[in-house]
C-alpha cells in the first residue's frame, strides 16, 4: 500500500470561523465522507490543522496508488461543490505503530 498527505485549501484564511450556512452543510458532508473513508480504513486520519492565520484539512490515505488517491480526492464533497481546493503528495513511511 502506499500512503498520501491530502491537504484540503480553504477558500479564505477565516472560512473556518466565518462559513456561510451553506459552506457549513458542505463541510459537515465532507466530515461524513472521510469517516466513512476512516471507518472502511482507507482513510488513517483526518482533521483540521490550526495554524496561528489559517487552518486546513490534512487527510493521510493509505491507497493503491495515486490514482486511487486522486480519485478520493476528486469525489470529496468540498472539492466537488467547488468551495475548497486540494494538494495530494505522497508519504514515505519511516516507521508506524
Amino acid at each position: 500500500m502506499k500512503y498520501f498527505l491530502y491537504k484540503l485549501i480553504p477558500p479564505r484564511p477565516t472560512f473556518a470561523f466565518d462559513m456561510t450556512d451553506e459552506e457549513k452543510q458542505i463541510m459537515q458532508t465532507h466530515s461524513e465522507y472521510w469517516s466513512r473513508l476512516c471507518d472502511e480504513r482507507t482513510a488513517v486520519l483526518f482533521g483540521p490543522v490550526l495554524e496561528p492565520n489559517s487552518v486546513w484539512g490534512l487527510g493521510i490515505l493509505e491507497v493503491e496508488d495515486e490514482n486511487a488517491a486522486h480519485a478520493i480526492a476528486m469525489s470529496d464533497p468540498a472539492v466537488t461543490s467547488g468551495v475548497n481546493t486540494f494538494e495530494l503528495h505522497p508519504v514515505l513511511i519511516g516507521k508506524m505503530r
